[in-house]
């Protein structure tokens, strides 16, 4: 692992006509997952929880499962954003009922089963009544499971957690509606992972609003900003170098979405609070840290990226420009760019040479978004011509590639904390570097990478795995925000 490893959330109105065929069985145990204990309040939007689902305008059924030979299945009204459970193959007295969570399933509320409800007497089957998925009110990304349990058994069943359409009616808004599920109003950040993370997936979530034009979640920016600017450091400053400068490319991000000059002038401040950085060791280059040990390739090609960006977007500026031309030069020279076109890790500050340490996909594609970047400074073609050698052999590298499919050399040992985020800074720098080239030689790889993580490593909440070639492993604020980063870029 890099460096950054060394650091270390009624009844129901009618029986149902027919039983329709199994989609998908995922018993679960609802004793094996956590549950808060607040009692939910009713939750209104186009309509209040308790809707009548024979009102529904359709029915799908995207998750069931079984026990004792009862089916137990999720249903959706996809155009009023609602859903219901029910139970069929039963008898009296077999109970079901709704979880709403809040977070993506990793806690619902606990002693208030929503519509639960039994088999009358006399029937073989039964359903709850409709509740909302989301709380639009309240800024509540949901999804819902139907659970349920024989009468006369103690053990209960659940589906998988699935969600309505409503803001994940294609590939990537479906992602950034799952990654919002990690989203802490209260932080202003991405439970279940970190600082730098979150960083990255506020950007990506920017960029799916640009990709997308679904700006249901644009209120993040503004509330990532307010509840942490003063936070570490200050400005989005800490003492790591890389942190400071995947902040300060969130806050470009934000700023071309947006136009807000107080976004612009966040990402100046980190810009400078980078440069502080930059020495004669070794002939130039930032740190990677305020404890000033380590040169790598990941933080001077986020200088690099920042720098340039910057430059493209400050009107009559020299002094980002000159800061990204003496990076590049500076990069060039250390030959972190092995003899395979691969950028390793970093370099020997006693020796002042590659260290010869892993080529993390990120290292590759986030100084490609660097070169692209520099070339819309400077129109110098020599730029796509280095990028192109860097972009041809990340894309068909077997280190980095296992049968055409990115795979990132941590995976066999879950990657950690950080490396989940690795692959979709990776596929943002080479799609914004694709887009430089007429040819776009990159788009086929883009789309074979998200092709197989959809089939392969997705959940029903459409929550990614960290093996887009499957199986799906888990999933969490890192590895959804390279998901979203993938699908944007494959849109």
């Amino acid at each position: 692992m890099h460096s950054k490893a060394r650091r270390t959330r009624m009844l129901g109105a009618g029986l149902l006509a027919t039983v329709m065929s199994l989609a998908l069985l995922i018993p679960a145990s609802g004793s094996a997952e956590a549950a808060t204990t607040a009692v939910q309040a009713t939750v209104c939007n186009k309509y209040c929880d308790g809707r009548d689902p024979s009102l529904s305008p359709q029915d799908r059924r995207p998750v069931t499962t079984s026990i004792y030979s009862r089916t137990i299945a999720l249903h959706f009204d996809d155009t009023d954003a609602m859903g219901w459970a029910s139970i069929t193959n039963g008898s009296p007295t077999d109970e079901v009922w709704l979880d709403r969570s809040f977070d993506g399933g990793r806690t619902w509320t606990s002693g208030s089963r929503l519509g639960d409800t039994t088999i009358p007497s006399g029937q073989t089957g039964w359903r709850t009544l409709m509740y909302n998925v989301d709380d639009w009110n309240n800024l509540g990304v949901g999804a819902l499971r139907a659970c349920g349990k024989a009468g006369n058994r103690t053990e209960i069943a659940c589906t998988a957690w699935a969600r309505t359409t409503w803001n994940a009616g294609s590939r990537p808004t479906a992602a950034a509606t799952a990654l919002m599920q990690s989203y802490n109003l209260s932080s202003g950040l991405f439970d279940s992972t970190g600082w730098w993370n979150s960083a990255n997936a506020l950007t990506a979530l920017i960029n799916n609003i640009q990709v997308t034009g679904m700006s249901s979640y644009k209120y993040a920016i503004a509330k990532t900003y307010d509840l942490n600017l003063h936070a570490q450091g200050g400005n989005f400053t800490n003492d790591y170098i890389d942190d400071t400068g995947w902040w300060g490319l969130a806050w470009v991000a934000a700023y071309d979405l947006t136009g807000d000059s107080r976004y612009l002038n966040t990402a100046r401040a980190d810009a400078d609070h980078m440069h502080r950085y930059w020495d004669s060791t070794c002939g130039g280059g930032v740190w990677w840290s305020t404890a000033k040990t380590y040169k790598n390739a990941i933080a001077n090609s986020l200088y690099l990226e920042l720098n340039a960006a910057l430059h493209n977007r400050v009107p009559s500026d020299t002094t980002y420009l000159a800061r990204a031309n003496a990076e590049w030069s500076w990069f060039q020279g250390t030959a972190m760019i092995n003899s395979s076109h691969l950028v390793n890790d970093g370099i020997n500050v006693t020796t002042c040479t590659n260290n010869g340490d892993t080529a993390w996909s990120y290292n590759q594609g986030v100084l490609l978004g660097g070169l692209a970047e520099l070339y819309r400074a400077t129109g110098n073609s020599a730029l796509l011509t280095k990028g192109r050698q860097i972009g041809d052999a990340s894309t068909t590298s077997t280190a980095l590639n296992s049968g055409g499919i990115l795979r990132e050399p941590c995976e066999t040992g879950g990657c950690g904390a950080d490396g989940p985020s690795f692959k979709g800074a990776y596929i943002r720098g080479l799609n914004a570097f694709n887009a430089q080239l007429s040819d776009r030689p990159y788009t086929s790889y883009i789309h074979r990478q998200a092709d197989s993580a959809y089939a392969n490593d997705r959940t029903p909440l459409d929550a990614y795995g960290l093996h887009w070639a499957g199986p799906l492993d888990t999933s969490d604020a890192a590895r959804q925000q390279s998901a979203v980063d993938l699908m944007n870029a494959a849109s």
